[in-house]
């Protein structure tokens, strides 16, 4: 599949304004006068409605059409109709409920595999790996499987901190990653940093951003990616 992909850790950089961060990344695959979807299905504390103007006020100075999915009748239906897709962050368990419930799931992996462009950040991101097994967000809801769009062929786990606060005896980040590769060995996990990204352009995966990104897979200890990486072998 010669599939082109954005996958942003976050929608802030620091204190950078929403989404500023990412702006150039964006501009590279947004071209003037395209239509894009934005899928705003994890947003659970915001209406859709308010997501939508966040995100479309954000991205102002790229000259494109964003509507929203929550104003299609069968946004399945329609996702041919549009040159790419966006999908936000939010609860991921949330997210992945309803992409099912829309029957999303299937007509994505197909319309990305057919060239529909993907930008996704957070939440939107970890749906793009292989299963949500590695997200952040708390299970609110259901999901009918952790299963995602497998547009990449392993877990994402965004907004990956270090951090660890004096005298906080929970898990650390890097712990939790490690229990995941304990259960499942073969499975590589890619932690990357706010204010970072992971670029797919065909069987090319590069890392965006100027902060290491982590690897985890297996007992190995975690192995650092330094800015502009080729990640290719993952794919």
């Amino acid at each position: 599949m010669s599939l082109s992909l954005l996958l942003l850790s976050s929608s802030k950089a620091d204190d950078t304004p929403y989404l500023s961060h990412a702006l150039k990344w964006m501009a590279d695959m947004v071209q003037p006068g395209s239509r894009w979807l934005f899928i705003p299905y994890a947003g659970v504390s915001i209406s859709y409605d308010d997501y939508h103007q966040k995100v479309s006020a954000a991205l102002d100075s790229l000259d494109f059409t964003l509507d929203s999915a929550h104003q299609l009748s069968d946004p399945a239906q329609s996702l041919g109709e549009y040159d790419g897709v966006m999908i936000g962050g939010g609860n991921t368990f949330h997210l992945l409920h309803e992409l099912y419930h829309h029957n999303l799931v299937e007509a994505l992996r197909e319309q990305v595999g057919n060239g529909m462009k993907y930008i996704g950040w957070s939440a939107g991101s970890n749906v793009a790996g292989d299963s949500i097994r590695t997200t952040n967000d708390m299970p609110i809801i259901q999901p009918p499987t952790f299963e995602a769009l497998r547009l990449v062929p392993f877990q994402l786990n965004p907004h990956y901190i270090d951090f660890h606060p004096p005298g906080h005896h929970g898990e650390t980040r890097e712990q939790r990653l490690q229990e995941f590769t304990c259960v499942d060995p073969l499975m590589p996990v890619v932690g990357i940093q706010e204010g970072t990204a992971l670029k797919r352009q065909g069987d090319a995966l590069v890392l965006l951003g100027e902060k290491d990104a982590f690897l985890f897979q297996g007992s190995s200890q975690k192995q650092p990616i330094e800015p502009g990486s080729d990640l290719s072998r993952l794919l």
